[in-house]
């Protein structure tokens, strides 16, 4: 594979970006009650895709690297989904009283 090594350290920063994002996002889902939970799938989506990709670059478990990109995908199609879904309700107007 062209720039193998190069690869690696990408994938690294990239899961690098991943674990420093789902510290505050979960921080930021306690203080408000998880109405945020889209964030915190995405950090833990991009965390999934960065092992999984080392996985099948370092030829260590590509059954389980193969796994964890199937899984990321599914999150990351829940976080758009409940985000969009968070959105609809936050702009939807008030019932009046």
């Amino acid at each position: 594979m062209f720039a193998h090594r190069y690869w690696i350290w990408i994938w690294y920063g990239i899961l690098a970006i991943g674990v420093i994002g789902f510290a505050p996002a979960i921080q930021w889902a306690r203080t408000t009650h998880w109405k945020n939970l889209d964030e915190v799938l995405r950090a833990f989506g991009t965390i999934c895709t960065s092992v999984g990709m080392l996985l099948l670059l370092y030829e260590v478990q590509p059954t389980l690297g193969y796994g964890l990109l199937i899984l990321a995908l599914i999150i990351f199609v829940v976080a758009f989904m409940w985000g969009r879904r968070v959105e609809a309700e936050r702009k939807k107007p008030a019932d009046p009283v």
